[in-house]
C-alpha cells in the first residue's frame, strides 16, 4: 500500500470552500481510504491523508476527470503547501 499525508493551505477565508471541494470527489479506483480534515490550530490549512492499493494507483486517478475538474476547481484556492509525507500503510 502506499499513503500520503499533506498539508495544504487555502487562501485566506477559502478553506471551508476547498475542504468541500476536495470531499467531494467521491470514490476513486483504488483508493482505501481519502479524508479531509480542518486543522484546528491553522484556520487557512487543510489536512489530507490517502491510502492507496499502490503508488500507480494514486499516479492512475490524477488522470480522472472528476479528480481533473477537483484540481481545476481547487487551485485559485491554494496559497500553498506545508509538509508531505509518503509513508507505507501497513493496517
Amino acid at each position: 500500500m502506499y499513503g500520503l499525508i499533506g498539508q495544504i493551505k487555502a487562501s485566506a477565508g477559502n478553506r471551508d470552500q476547498f475542504a468541500a471541494i476536495l470531499a467531494g470527489m467521491g470514490s476513486m479506483p483504488g483508493c482505501r481510504s481519502y479524508v479531509v480534515a480542518t486543522d484546528p490550530n491553522d484556520s487557512d490549512s487543510l489536512w489530507v491523508t490517502e491510502v492507496w492499493e499502490s503508488k500507480q494507483a494514486h499516479a492512475d486517478s490524477l488522470t480522472l476527470p472528476e479528480v481533473q475538474r477537483a484540481i481545476a476547481e481547487g487551485r485559485p484556492l491554494i496559497a500553498g503547501f506545508g509538509q508531505r509525507i509518503e509513508t507505507e500503510p501497513i493496517g
